[in-house]
């Protein structure tokens, strides 16, 4: 049993560890692509411009989706700092949760955006910037669940043991 609790914490340790190395080695690469001897088509045009207002309709979902959630704890935050409930801590941790549950949500908004933009006729460098970017986002969402899951388990009523039984 503890051999599995050690090999849980290095894989927690590890993970993200591994995936800020890949970022700062994915930043540190600086390729010039070399279009010239390349044309564009009428249809990689008109592409581009299709994926470029899907894009922008996925990252105004993530701002409106991100916002309302924002809004939303704001509000339900200030209803309970008013109130004279003696929960204050549980619910306080319920709307943090709540509200990480949504970015997390904005975040897979961001990356399918960022997905989009470079689906098109992409450079290498185009390429190794969405792998920079999505790794940073990745460790971001990788963190941001890790602590909801904490704090969910945090919430739940610890069982007690039953002596009776042994």
């Amino acid at each position: 049993m503890r051999r599995d609790g050690t090999q849980d914490s290095w894989i927690n340790l590890i993970l993200p560890l591994g995936l800020i190395l890949g970022l700062v080695l994915l930043l540190s690469l600086n390729i010039e692509g070399n279009n010239q001897g390349r044309e564009t088509t009428a249809l990689e045009i008109w592409l581009k411009v299709i994926v470029g207002y899907l894009a922008a309709g996925t990252e105004i979902a993530a701002a409106i989706v991100i916002g309302g959630a924002v809004i939303r704890s704001i509000v339900a935050y200030l209803r309970l700092l008013f109130s004279r409930s003696k929960q204050h801590f549980d619910a306080t941790e319920g709307v943090r949760l709540q509200l990480g549950r949504v970015l997390a949500l904005g975040l897979e908004f961001t990356v399918a955006s960022d997905i989009l933009r470079t689906a098109v006729a992409p450079t290498r460098q185009d390429i190794l910037n969405l792998g920079a970017i999505v790794l940073l986002r990745t460790l971001l969402n990788y963190f941001l669940e890790r602590e909801i899951e904490q704090g969910e388990q945090r919430r739940l009523p610890q069982p007690q043991l039953d002596r009776s039984v042994q």
